[in-house]
């Protein structure tokens, strides 16, 4: 059996490969790599999020953990990953483990492992988890396992509810009597996930009037995927259209990302929320720092540094890049285009739960729309539209040699405008001279080209992922 960890952690079909036998099987390497970093005084904060059995594969590794002699703080319910992840700095715990597929499909859940620092340990602590697990099975040595109760009798095993220590340091990274004043009318969309009603719990002494929705238990998710993009939140739009609300907040399966509506019922992605963030703390907080994003987000992030004299660092996609950024110190935020965004003071892990808070500041703090902000937004630093797209190849090509041909074929214009630069942080980027930007990454493990741009017009962002297309076809 192979079992390979990806960027963060190991996901896999429910009962297909993530079963109770594989996941004891990756909580032993996971409890032999956590007394490799502590041998004396080994601890692990263990969360998960609302799929289906996640409760019962976080109780087995509980089991797992404690069987070893590690000292285990279990969860009592569905929590957000961030809060899991708060929880492992605020114990001083050696690790964190989450289960949690994030926002894949239903059918998937999955483990991550979380480092002391609060964040997704990193590839090579991963890679180590990787090495002892084949040992084991090299060994034929198979999972220490002691009954559950019998843990928490002896207190190996303690129980604990980890969403008020997080609620409370969240009250320290955001204005909430400026988020009171603004008496707003918002919109929570839990998508089923483990960050349902976590916003309006953070808000239930002020006087936001919350309405949450898809906040139930319920572990198909309603057949989408919980991931706050325009094509899941068909819901949220409605409810927003329906009724007099100013905003909506959208958090994915657990609740590391955001998506947000305005109070007109569009979408507002990422790469807006991000720019708007980060103009509010630069502008009203006077913070100072370095802004760091992966190579897949926007460029307004690039001229909005530029006008408070800042460095910006361009990452690969994967936010294992922004935290070592963040950890590194000197940066007032860094996210990424999916909508895993942290900031200064808070732990190097994206936070959707947050993100939805400082954008109902950067609203209160302006009096005005959503939609108004996104306007004005665009008047100073855009225009900016933005697009994705994913092409299956004929056939796979190795990683390097696409690069390589994509460089090799960079044209001196695309669609008539200038080709300025060609850069190859994670994949081909080409920076032409109006601003725009096409980036096309080959994923390493199928034959897909994830297209990417951003451009002044959406004619423009077509023109652009119609070159990506023709590009793929070459390769």
């Amino acid at each position: 059996m192979s079992i390979n960890f990806g960027t963060d952690g190991w996901r896999a079909v429910i009962s297909d490969t993530f079963t109770f036998a594989n996941l004891r099987l990756v909580a032993q390497a996971m409890a032999d790599y956590i007394r490799e970093e502590n041998g004396t005084d080994p601890s692990v904060v263990i969360g998960f999020d609302t799929r289906f059995l996640s409760d019962r594969y976080a109780a087995d590794v509980a089991r797992v953990m404690a069987a070893n002699g590690i000292q285990t703080w279990l969860a009592r319910a569905d929590t957000p990953t961030p809060a899991i992840s708060y929880a492992v700095v605020h114990k001083r715990a050696t690790a964190g483990v989450m289960i949690t597929a994030s926002h894949n499909a239903p059918r998937y859940n999955g483990i991550k492992l979380k480092a002391s620092y609060g964040g997704s340990a990193s590839p090579e602590h991963n890679k180590r988890v990787e090495q002892i697990l084949l040992h084991n099975q090299e060994m034929v040595r198979g999972p220490n396992l002691m009954e559950l109760e019998t843990a928490v009798r002896e207190e190996r095993v303690v129980k604990f509810d980890p969403a008020w220590a997080y609620y409370e340091h969240l009250s320290t990274l955001v204005d909430l009597d400026t988020i009171s004043e603004g008496e707003l009318r918002v919109v929570a969309d839990g998508m089923f996930g483990s960050g349902r009603r976590a916003i309006g719990e953070v808000l239930m002494r002020s006087r936001t009037r919350v309405m949450n929705i898809r906040h139930e238990m319920n572990p198909g998710f309603g057949g989408i995927h919980p991931e706050p993009i325009a094509k899941h939140l068909g819901l949220l739009m409605s409810e927003i259209q329906a009724g007099h609300w100013d905003i909506g907040l959208a958090t994915d399966g657990d609740a590391d990302r955001l998506g947000a509506v305005d109070a007109k019922g569009n979408f507002v992605d990422p790469h807006r929320i991000f720019a708007l963030v980060l103009s509010y703390l630069l502008e009203k907080r006077n913070w100072r720092g370095s802004v760091v994003r992966t190579v897949s987000t926007t460029r307004m992030l690039d001229r909005i540094a530029q006008q408070y004299k800042l460095p910006l660092v361009e990452t690969p996609v994967g936010f294992n890049h922004i935290a070592d950024r963040i950890l590194a110190n000197g940066v007032v935020m860094g996210g990424e285009e999916s909508g895993g965004i942290t900031i200064k003071g808070h732990i190097p892990e994206g936070d959707g739960v947050l993100m939805g808070l400082l954008l109902l500041e950067v609203m209160a703090d302006a009096g005005a729309s959503l939609h108004e902000l996104v306007e004005d937004l665009l008047t100073r630093y855009g225009p900016a539209q933005y697009a994705r797209t994913d092409i299956k190849l004929k056939h796979p090509v190795a990683k390097s040699a696409m690069v390589k041909m994509l460089v090799d074929a960079a044209p001196p214009n695309i669609d008539g405008v200038m080709v300025e630069d060609v850069q190859t942080t994670d994949g081909v980027k080409y920076y032409l001279d109006d601003g725009s930007w096409l980036l096309i990454r080959p994923s390493g493990t199928e034959p897909v080209l994830r297209v990417y741009a951003e451009a002044p017009s959406d004619e423009r962002v077509r023109a652009l992922l119609d070159f990506g297309e023709e590009m793929a076809a070459v390769g």
